[in-house]
């Protein structure tokens, strides 16, 4: 596990793909140092707060494995933390890191809390069709909660501080969750983890009531 890159930004107004104007948080630029507290780092915050943020996702990562992914299949270079993410790093893909897997990040401690669900920002931002297809592969990258708060530097370390036991992969749980609704069982083994986030625990209990419902 390596870590790439270390990226923050508050909210400001960009241009879009398609010209037109819009305030996000997405366009970060790497760093060499920030804090990470409880609600992520310090100099980072996001525009739409109802969707995006909060203690169960105070940082996003994404696997830098993709970009190549990516820019093949594009035809393009990514910028830097092209999806938003906070951190980008190498040998921590979805098929490799589990829900509950904690973290040391630096003087921090971090832990995967839930899969992410793409937005159509990322899409303007860089004008391909990317939410689609990282919906459809899984490779959306993942959001964590701060277990310790700390010094982050990009020159920084991340190692693996606890597996969580019930090994359920982000990529399983991503799977589950935009390809099989219906999969009660895959669902209860979402539901049964305990750093699970909130929101996803909500929006995996409604599947599993309308699922069970439909047997």
């Amino acid at each position: 596990m390596q870590l790439v890159a270390l990226s923050t930004s508050l909210p400001k107004q960009i241009s879009t793909s398609k010209g037109k104007e819009l305030v996000t948080g997405i366009c970060k630029e790497t760093i060499q140092e920030a804090f990470l507290s409880v609600d992520g780092f310090k100099g980072d915050d996001v525009a739409d707060k109802k969707h995006h943020g909060g203690l169960d996702r105070a940082v996003c990562m994404y696997p830098h494995e993709h970009y190549a992914k990516w820019n093949d299949e594009f035809e393009c270079v990514l910028p830097s933390a092209a999806f938003g993410e906070n951190i980008t790093a190498s040998g921590m893909t979805e098929s490799e890191i589990c829900i509950g897997d904690i973290f040391t990040l630096g003087d921090a401690v971090i832990q995967v809390t839930q899969g992410r669900i793409p937005c159509n920002t990322i899409d303007q931002r860089l004008g391909y069709p990317m939410m689609k297809n990282m919906i459809q592969t899984g490779f959306t990258g993942y959001l964590c909660r701060v277990l310790k708060e700390g010094m982050v530097r990009s020159d920084d370390q991340i190692t693996l501080h606890k597996k969580d036991s019930h090994g359920v992969t982000v990529l399983e749980a991503n799977t589950t969750y935009f390809h099989n609704p219906k999969d009660i069982e895959g669902i209860r083994r979402v539901l049964a983890i305990e750093a699970l986030a909130d929101d996803w625990r909500d929006k995996f209990g409604k599947r599993l009531e309308i699922a069970l419902a439909n047997t």
